[in-house]
């Protein structure tokens, strides 16, 4: 079950291009998976659409807006249609993992997955402009070493469920991040835990060995 969501505010930005394009992405993703905020989104566009008519009184809906729709209807078309032909999951050992709409242009730009440390899998995403997230995958038990954050991390868990020594977090969880967390992320869950991951700034370890990674955390994690 759903549990964490955007914020009203952030899905406001969200629906009205206002939002960071990464952050537009992963709240995208969220989206397509959660009912409750597909509602909200649904709401806050009818809300802001009321506002922008109620604010032009001489909208017409004369020839050449016509054409204008008629056009946009045919670039929608174009894209379902593409989006049909995107591949909608990704492999990891044998495994298939079913990925939102919004990610799925990505899958052709996902590098090969590569072991980290213990329990730990990592494939970098090439997000274009927006520079690189990542599809983490932990088995059972597996673990990332306690860290804090010197900016923002954008988490949506796509299959399974972690823990991080504060909350449980289930499949389809937006879960943002910041300085003020420090957190030791756990898959629970019997068939492993994967999330895609977007950082701003490089993850900064706070116990035991993995300090001696904060030197090298931006060929991990950023």
């Amino acid at each position: 079950m759903i549990k964490y969501h955007p914020e009203h505010e952030q899905l406001v930005k969200f629906v009205s291009g206002e939002a960071d394009p990464a952050w537009s992405l992963v709240m995208s993703a969220h989206v397509d998976m959660c009912p409750f905020c597909q509602k909200e989104v649904e709401a806050i566009s009818e809300e802001l659409s009321h506002e922008h008519l109620s604010n032009d009184a001489h909208v017409t809906m004369d020839s050449s807006l016509n054409l204008m729709m008629n056009d946009i209807m045919d670039l929608s078309t174009a894209s379902e249609e593409k989006e049909q032909s995107q591949t909608s999951y990704l492999e990891l050992e044998g495994r298939r993992f079913e990925l939102p709409r919004a990610l799925r242009r990505f899958a052709s730009k996902t590098d090969s997955w590569s072991r980290l440390v213990g329990k730990l899998w990592q494939a970098p995403v090439d997000l274009g402009e927006m520079g690189k997230g990542h599809f983490i995958f932990m088995e059972p038990g597996g673990s990332v070493p306690e860290h804090t954050h010197r900016g923002n991390e954008l988490t949506l868990v796509i299959n399974g469920e972690f823990q991080d020594g504060q909350r449980c977090y289930d499949t389809g969880d937006f879960i943002l991040m910041d300085s003020s967390n420090t957190h030791t992320p756990v898959a629970t869950h019997e068939d492993g835990c994967l999330v895609f991951s977007y950082v701003d700034e490089p993850l900064y370890f706070t116990s035991g060995l993995a300090r001696l990674l904060n030197p090298f955390s931006h060929l991990f994690f950023k």
